[in-house]
């Protein structure tokens, strides 16, 4: 677990963002760009990372007098290494500073970003703070998980409390614990500047919220500025020799109370012969129960999974997509590390061969940590009635046991970003690329307008565009996608995902999503197709890319953003420029402005078309933002890379 999340910001830090930290810009007062105040703000969040690492995980500071004072903090999980807590400390401070552009106050402490950063004009040290509060929930059904809830629930609440008082009891440096109660797992943390009272306040707080809101799911986590709790079915923390430990008592007799208090009476008075018979005739039946209990459990599983695979009522069309496990197996050569094709957070995709000569690439879900099946049942039920040429076919499927396998037709030449982003692939030339953006333009507009269904991508990258013998393009990974009314065209959701740096500002802030979320994804697109470099990486003097395609746009110097491998061949010149307005117009900060995908369509396939003027684009770096990335860069390697997988969003952790 800790592997995988040190890999994965490290990567974000070298080269990208997936992972999302839950930003919270508080509108209580704003600053104007270049003000005392922000570079305060800016100066003071750059130089946490360090003094954090100095100060042994948690640190208070300010900077600058009044009125243009900022009180900043930070603090690691309990468990995070040193070289951990500097790295996501620096991550989650400099995500402040790109998305708090000019609030007052702001704060991330979010469920796999394992620190908190805050800062505020107003002095908050040892103040207890209750709001505001985020929630989030792994979806799944506790009934699915627990045989007998009303044990399950009163030994969580036993956890609970026993967690919370011990993380209360901390010292000043650190106010953390874990607790495990057989797969129950949970963990509490507050400030340690809080009072012994006022942590175990906050803590009983969050819990008491979890059991009004969330009681029912498998779990989840509630945060405020002052203190966090998170718990799950899963290890998602480093146990130690400190963590509570609870053990679930044997399940309660069916014999009412009194016959129970004497059946132990007559055990002690009866000697231990009796005591051995009585063992000899209960544990087995108490065996025989239990077998039962989990056999019925397992049926009605098994029940449960059959009726949501045939909720679109198609029931033939699904099961003739249906495979034999076996079959796949064999055709993968039982999963070999030779045939992987790919490794994402929730499952590794392998090349296979089956015995009719067919070539398929197998996409196995993860099942341990519990994500995964939402995930599933939206691709198969999505893609089973996707057509388009521009869009990866699903082959078939298996569900079986534990196991969850999407079956695709097999893409030789990969994925997009292999050939824009590696420097060992062959260079694409521009008409290559323009056929690339195109496709993928009719594909999304099959998706918007013309499919059986309007469906929301959320997760538009070059990581997700496949490419054929052919080179053509074909979207792909709808684990994300969301349905919509054929009338409807926006909506809002607690859980935020996708990936950085393709993500619109009204789906990262507000958790609104609609067709102009996934326009915007598009456009930034466009530009890294036409530039060659990730969002994430992309800095030339000293500015994102968005900000230094807009600057040399309205300078008349647009081809500036064109990769010189391009400038330097024969492509269609005009064709570029076009291209570059097109991609400015999608990623637009107003989404009321942004073009339909049938617009983008016709722009693309007729020159002689005017299009419109774009206006500012979003995530735009402030003066001060790029001026304090500069004067860091030299010591640190933050901006490299931000284009992190958000796999556990700002409010509900269910599958990507």
């Amino acid at each position: 677990m800790y592997v995988k999340n040190l890999v994965f910001v490290l990567c974000l830090i070298v080269s990208g963002i997936g992972l999302t930290t839950a930003q919270t810009c508080l509108e209580t007062g704003n600053f104007t760009t270049n003000s005392t105040y922000g570079r305060n703000r800016d100066l003071i969040l750059t130089s946490l990372p360090t003094n954090v690492l100095e100060k042994g995980g948690f640190f208070n500071a300010t900077i600058g007098q009044e009125p243009n004072k900022v009180y900043a903090q930070a603090l690691c999980r309990g468990d995070l290494s040193a070289e951990d807590c500097l790295t996501y400390v620096n991550f989650t401070a400099q995500q402040l500073i790109t998305n708090c552009t000019n609030q007052k106050e702001g704060f991330s402490w979010d469920g796999d970003i394992p620190c908190l950063v805050r800062y505020s004009n107003q002095s908050f040290f040892g103040v207890l703070a209750l709001d505001p509060i985020q929630e989030a929930i792994n979806p799944n059904d506790i009934n699915d998980a627990a045989s007998n809830i009303t044990q399950f629930f009163q030994v969580w609440g036993e956890l609970m409390e026993a967690v919370a008082t011990k993380a209360s009891m901390g010292s000043s440096r650190l106010k953390y614990a874990t607790g495990v109660a057989d797969e129950i797992q949970a963990l509490m943390q507050c400030t340690p500047d809080l009072s012994q009272s006022d942590c175990l306040t906050c803590l009983r707080t969050l819990v008491r919220r979890y059991t009004a809101c969330c009681r029912t799911y498998q779990g989840g986590y509630v945060e405020t500025p002052s203190c966090r709790m998170r718990w799950d079915l899963y290890t998602f923390f480093a146990p130690t020799t400190d963590t509570v430990r609870i053990s679930l008592s044997p399940p309660p007799s069916n014999s009412p109370p009194d016959s129970t208090k004497n059946t132990t009476a007559t055990i002690k008075e009866n000697g231990g012969n009796q005591s051995r018979t009585i063992v000899i005739i209960v544990v087995p039946i108490i065996i025989f129960i239990a077998m039962v209990v989990l056999i019925c459990v397992l049926l009605r599983k098994r029940r449960k999974s059959k009726r949501q695979m045939k909720t679109t009522g198609d029931d033939d069309g699904l099961e003739s997509l249906q495979f034999d496990f076996k079959a796949v197996r064999e055709a993968t050569d039982n999963f070999s590390e030779s045939n992987m094709l790919g490794q994402g957070g929730f499952g590794a995709v392998y090349k296979g061969r089956l015995q009719d000569g067919r070539e398929i690439a197998v996409k196995r879900l993860h099942y341990e940590s519990g994500q995964g099946k939402m995930e599933f049942k939206n691709e198969v039920l999505l893609m089973a009635g996707l057509q388009h040429r521009n869009l990866v076919r699903l082959q078939g499927f298996c569900l079986e046991r534990r196991e969850r396998l999407l079956i695709f037709e097999f893409m030789p030449n990969s994925s997009l970003d292999q050939f824009l982003f590696d420097p060992v692939k062959p260079r694409l030339d521009w008409d290559r690329r323009f056929k690339i953006i195109a496709g993928i333009a009719r594909g999304l507009l099959y998706l918007h307008e013309d499919s059986q269904y309007r469906i929301i991508h959320r997760d538009l990258k070059a990581a997700n565009i496949l490419l054929d013998a052919e080179m053509n393009p074909k979207i792909s990974d709808f684990g994300m996608a969301r349905l919509f009314a054929a009338d409807q065209t926006r909506d809002r959701t607690r859980r935020v995902a996708g990936t950085f740096g393709y993500m619109a500002p009204e789906y990262v802030k507000h958790g609104k999503f609609s067709l102009e979320s996934d326009v915007y994804s598009f456009g930034v697109l466009i530009l890294e197709i036409i530039c060659g470099d990730k969002i994430c990486n992309f800095r030339k003097d000293g500015v994102d890319l968005l900000t230094y395609a807009w600057r040399n746009w309205r300078e008349g110097r647009a081809l500036n953003l064109v990769e010189p491998f391009l400038r330097d061949g024969s492509g269609s010149r005009s064709e570029m420029t076009r291209c570059i307005h097109i991609g400015l117009l999608c990623v637009q900060e107003n989404y009321a402005s942004r073009p339909t995908m049938n617009s983008v369509v016709l722009m693309l396939s007729d020159s002689s078309m005017s299009i419109p003027m774009p206006s500012t684009p979003a995530f735009m770096l402030s003066a001060s933002t790029v001026q304090s990335e500069a004067s860091s860069s030299s010591t640190t390697d933050h901006n490299s890379d931000q284009c992190s997988r958000n796999e556990v969003s700002i409010t509900t952790l269910d599958p990507r």
